[in-house]
């Protein structure tokens, strides 16, 4: 009896080939001996001996059982024995083999897309939240035909070529026989079903475009560039499917007041300079004074601003938990900035005043010094002990 060849050297691989190594060993010489092109026995029988080996070989279990010694043909051994055509044509395209069930129809209905409209809050409104009542433009499904996209009492119907698969077969022959390959069916577009009577409204796509109010709430704490997410919202899909949704894109309108720097406000308050240099207090309004209800809720519209006398200007004074509220909590500060204002114009009897003032403090000619800060009292504060002497 001859000996069983060694089924790695028949497909020209060394003992710890891979998988990958085994297939495109086997495609080779599958292609070279196949008995579509070489018909002679001598061949025929070569190629049953590579696709005995590629049987083997390609199957963990057997291949395992194989290296140990075992046998794994028993009687009924030769080409065919355990292997396909299906096995070859996976050897050949590895993947699904011709003929194999096809994805089926394609489905009318599909989710809609998201869809994107820009709002424009005052900083207020962007601080406190808001409820707003917005018109938006998109898809909705269409009353007449209810999604479906048929005239009313007519229904959708099986195509004939495709038979309601959505895919119809197309032969190839090659030199291993023929190949069928599973196409969308151009009838029908691959829906596997067909409209012959669409409705008018939506023109068969099941949707149409109408005017609708919806309300948007906007968070407290949102900033230029906040996107709201309204699940469901947005464009309803094609054949009457699921909305997509809707984002609403924020955009903080510039306040006369206030600017705002992450949860901080910063504003800017003018004083006089006689009132710099005695001291004053001021009333300025809270962010809170531009909602309507501010003022109703018990919610503070206003606070008290001590200009401290001597004070500088470009002081700063912080106010602590008067900002922005944050989206996860939390509150800013409000920085108020005063800004010391010189008189440009004096009456006679001002400019008198202020060259008495100059001449007591020894002031009607500065040297102008340059360099830090002389460590004497401001000429604010100055002016105060002057005061303070009459």
């Amino acid at each position: 009896m001859t000996p069983d060849p060694d089924l790695y050297a028949v497909l020209g691989v060394s003992r710890d080939a891979d998988a990958d190594s085994i297939k495109k060993a086997y495609r080779r010489l599958a292609r070279q001996l196949h008995p579509d092109v070489n018909p002679d026995p001598e061949t025929q029988e070569r190629f049953k001996e590579v696709s005995r080996a590629y049987e083997v070989l390609s199957d963990p279990q057997k291949r395992a059982a194989y290296d140990r010694g075992g046998d794994v043909f028993g009687s009924a051994g030769g080409f065919g024995a355990g292997f396909s055509f299906t096995d070859i044509m996976d050897a050949f395209f590895g993947g699904q083999a011709p003929g194999a069930q096809g994805r089926g129809p394609r489905p009318r209905v599909h989710r809609g897309q998201d869809a994107l409209i820009q709002m424009e809050v005052s900083l207020a409104e962007a601080a406190f939240g808001v409820a707003r009542e917005l018109k938006v433009d998109t898809a909705v499904v269409c009353t007449t035909c209810s999604g479906e996209g048929t005239a009313p009492g007519t229904h959708p119907v099986p195509c004939e070529t495709c038979r309601g698969t959505g895919e119809v077969a197309h032969v190839q022959r090659s030199f291993l026989g023929e190949i069928r390959t599973l196409r969308p069916c151009s009838a029908c577009r691959g829906y596997g079903t067909l409209i012959p009577d669409p409705c008018r409204e939506c023109s068969g796509d099941g949707r149409i475009r109408a005017r609708r109010s919806i309300t948007v709430k906007i968070p407290a704490g949102v900033d230029t560039g906040t996107r709201v997410q309204l699940a469901g919202q947005g464009e309803v899909g094609a054949g009457g499917g699921p909305a997509g949704d809707l984002y609403v894109e924020v955009h903080v309108a510039p306040h006369e007041v206030f600017t705002r720097e992450g949860t901080d406000l910063h504003c800017t308050v003018a004083v006089p300079m006689t009132a710099a240099a005695l001291g004053t207090t001021l009333t300025l309004p809270t962010l809170e004074a531009d909602v309507e209800s501010g003022a109703d809720s018990g919610v503070e519209t206003s606070f008290e601003l001590d200009v401290k006398a001597g004070t500088q200007s470009g002081s700063n004074v912080t106010f602590r938990g008067r900002g922005v509220p944050g989206l996860r909590g939390g509150r800013g500060d409000l920085v108020v900035t005063i800004e010391v204002e010189t008189p440009s114009r004096l009456d006679p009897r001002q400019e008198e005043l202020l060259r008495e003032l100059a001449a007591i403090r020894d002031e009607e000619k500065p040297d102008g010094r340059i360099g830090p800060t002389r460590p004497t009292s401001s000429f604010f504060g100055r002016i105060r002990d002057v005061f303070n002497d009459h």
